[in-house]
Parts: structure tokens; C-alpha cells; sequence
């Protein structure tokens, strides 16, 4: 076994990312990617050391620590497996508004590049008792004689991904899972060798790190590069390793944003929509800190005018609109919007406006809140944030 100052060395050069950033010259920058480098770590022990592929468990994959561009609605769990084994998904469904599984290849920070998708399932699609329990076997065949639920997995996935998206923080029934490999030698878990710890510190250490940094600045560079600066673009987000199945649409702006300025986002929605939202994030792709902050609002939490639209003010401060997005005093950063199965898939508008003009330009019946309304509405959020199991 190396000595640690080994593993150490292979931190150093990880610097070099700042280059790359698509916003440069702040030194708050920096400090938000050492940062950065910290949660990484963080999450890659978790996704390297916590199971095997013979020996599988879920293990918390973004939240509201682990914030390289998490669905803020969402809690993410990751097993890895061995396409050509056999594993059984025993769980209850609950009751969010999305549950349901992405099989792939190379989750995003185990290469430089984001792996590949390979099916996205629906927990509603399966045979669910009264209760809304369920077993679901997952293998490249269905095995001999099996009439349960089934779902196939292709030879090269090396991971299940869960998803689930809330409405109603805190008040929903999670999803719960347990995952065991059915064809695997032995159902006792062997520690791990010296090699395999090697290996999987110089990894974490030498790749994820970087991985995932690189990844999440590329993705909001490609947004500055192609002119979607305070303007929405409709997007996939394919390259980021959604198969193309994944039924959902994403708009994405990269915004810019003086201290005495603030975006006023309008849309029309969906005539059917079953879950959308809008979220904002920093120049590095972490969502901004939204358990004490409204970085985020779904269609449930967002007031809807009285005319049909949604309109939402992104802003350093609390402009007194009760859609506001909080930009957690960044003033460069990102805008994600989703619809996920919705009837159509609108692009909202942005104008910029100086923030003391902002009633020039919004209808004088935008819903509004005070003070105790707001503070109502963040202690409603941070509550139901932490009630949601996201461990």
C-alpha cells in the first residue's frame, strides 16, 4: 500500500480548472471551487467506497450538500452494478409526483467525459400492491419462469440511478429501496483488498475530483459560448448523459447580473403539467444553497398570475414579488428550468431591468408578499426541505 502523501500529491495541478472558468477575475471564484474540490471528494467516497457491484447499496448521489446542479425537488440515489448480474429492487413507491429509475454507464465524474443513458423507467409503470409496495427484477434477460415486474438492463450499464421529485417538501411520502444482487457467490460482503483501495483513492483523488468539476464549468461555458446569456435556450442536456428517453425538456440561461439589476423571467405554461420548475446556480453548476434560500421554485411552490403566466424576478435582494429567485449574491451563474411530461414546452423570456424600475415593468397585479409572508414562505421551505429523507 502507498503512503498517504502519495494520494496527496495527486491533488496538486487541480488548480489549473480556474483557467477554464467561464467567468474569470473574482476571487470568490476561487473559493468556490476549492470548495467545490471538498464536495467532490465528499461525494466520490460515498459513490466509490460505499458498494460494490456484488454487494450493492444506494447511496445518496445529490442533495442539498452533494450540489453539482441537483433538481433542488429532487433526492438522487446511485448503486453500481454489474450489467450482466441479476439484482432485485424491493421498495414502496410513496407518493411524489416522479419516481422512477435511469440505467447507465459511467455516472458523470467517473470519466472526463459524462457517460452514456441507458433507460429511464417510471416506478408508476410497475405492478404495485394496495400499499403501493413492489419488487422489480433488473437484467439483461428475464429470468426463466418470472412473472413479476421486470425491467432490462442493458449488458453495459454499471449503475441504478433513482430519481425522485417532490412538490410538497416534507409532506410527501419518499420513496424507500433496498437493492440486493439474487445471482451473485456469496451474499457476505469481503473487505476491501489493498488493491482495490489503491485504486479506488487514486481515482477519487486523481479523476472524480477534476471529473466533476471540469464537467459542471463545461456545462455552463457552452451555454456562455453559444450566446445564451440572459436568454433561454431549450435543451436536452443529452450530452450530460440523459438517454433519449428521458421525457423531460430543460431551459437553461447562463446570467449576468449588476448589483443594481435584476432579471424579470415570464412564461406561459403548459396546459398539462405534472411537474415543472425553475432553479438558479452558480458559474461552477452548484445549486445555490436553497434550504434557507428561495434559489428554486416548482409548481407548487410558484404563484401563478392572474393572467396564466408565470413571471419570477432573479435578484441580489427581495424585490417584494413572491416568485423571487434568490441569486445567493452571485453575479454571474446559471438559470434551469424543467418540463417533465408536459403538453408543450415553453421558452420563458428574460428582461433585464435596473431593480428599482422593476414595477415599470411588471403587471400591477403580479402577485405580491411582505415581509411576514416571506419569512412564512422560507421557514415553510427549510422545514420541508429537512424533512426529506436525502440520506
Amino acid at each position: 500500500m502507498k503512503d498517504w502523501p502519495h494520494y496527496v500529491e495527486l491533488l496538486k495541478g487541480a488548480e489549473q480548472l480556474l483557467e477554464r472558468a467561464p467567468f474569470s477575475g473574482q476571487e470568490r471564484l476561487k473559493a468556490q471551487l476549492w470548495k467545490q474540490f471538498a464536495m467532490n471528494l465528499s461525494q466520490g467516497y460515498f459513490l466509490l467506497f460505499q458498494s460494490t457491484p456484488d454487494h450493492p447499496e444506494f447511496a445518496p448521489f445529490e442533495n442539498s450538500v452533494f450540489l453539482a446542479q441537483p433538481n433542488p425537488d429532487a433526492v438522487y440515489y446511485y448503486a453500481p452494478v454489474d450489467g450482466h448480474g441479476v439484482y432485485r429492487v424491493t421498495g414502496e413507491r410513496g407518493n411524489a409526483p416522479v419516481a422512477g429509475f435511469a440505467l447507465g454507464n459511467r455516472i458523470i465524474g467517473m470519466d472526463p467525459s459524462p457517460g452514456k443513458g441507458l433507460g429511464n423507467f417510471d416506478m408508476d409503470d410497475l405492478e404495485l400492491d394496495a400499499d403501493g409496495r413492489f419488487d422489480v427484477i433488473f437484467s439483461t434477460d428475464r429470468p426463466e419462469g418470472y412473472v413479476g415486474n421486470w425491467l432490462p438492463m442493458q449488458p453495459d450499464t454499471d449503475f441504478i440511478l433513482v430519481r425522485q421529485f417532490s412538490y410538497d417538501w416534507g409532506q410527501e411520502q419518499d420513496v424507500r429501496l433496498a437493492i440486493e444482487r439474487i445471482d451473485a457467490p456469496c451474499a457476505v460482503r469481503p473487505p476491501l483488498t489493498e488493491e482495490e483501495i489503491d485504486a479506488k483513492l487514486t481515482h477519487l483523488f486523481a479523476g472524480y475530483m477534476r471529473n466533476l468539476s471540469g464537467i459542471s464549468m463545461g456545462a455552463v461555458k457552452r451555454c456562455v459560448e453559444r450566446d445564451f446569456v440572459n436568454r433561454f435556450n431549450l435543451n436536452s442536456f443529452q450530452e450530460l448523459g440523459n438517454g433519449q428517453d428521458w421525457p423531460q425538456a430543460y431551459f437553461e440561461t447562463a446570467f449576468d447580473l449588476a448589483e443594481d439589476e435584476a432579471l424579470i423571467i415570464e412564461s406561459a405554461l403548459p396546459d398539462e403539467r405534472p411537474y415543472w420548475n425553475v432553479q438558479v446556480i452558480d458559474s461552477l453548476w452548484n445549486q445555490v444553497e436553497y434550504v434557507y434560500r428561495q434559489s428554486s421554485l416548482n409548481g407548487m411552490q410558484a404563484a401563478v398570475d392572474p393572467d396564466g403566466k408565470f413571471r419570477a424576478v432573479l435578484s441580489h435582494r427581495d424585490p417584494g414579488i413572491a416568485n423571487w429567485l434568490d441569486t445567493g449574491g452571485n453575479l454571474q451563474g446559471m438559470m434551469i428550468g424543467r418540463w417533465y411530461r408536459c403538453s408543450s414546452q415553453p421558452t420563458p423570456s428574460i428582461t433585464k431591468v435596473k431593480f428599482a424600475d422593476l414595477d415599470c415593468h411588471l403587471p400591477a397585479d403580479s402577485v405580491r408578499i411582505d415581509a411576514n409572508g416571506r419569512a412564512e414562505a422560507l421557514r415553510k421551505r427549510r422545514i420541508g426541505s429537512q424533512l426529506r429523507r436525502k440520506w
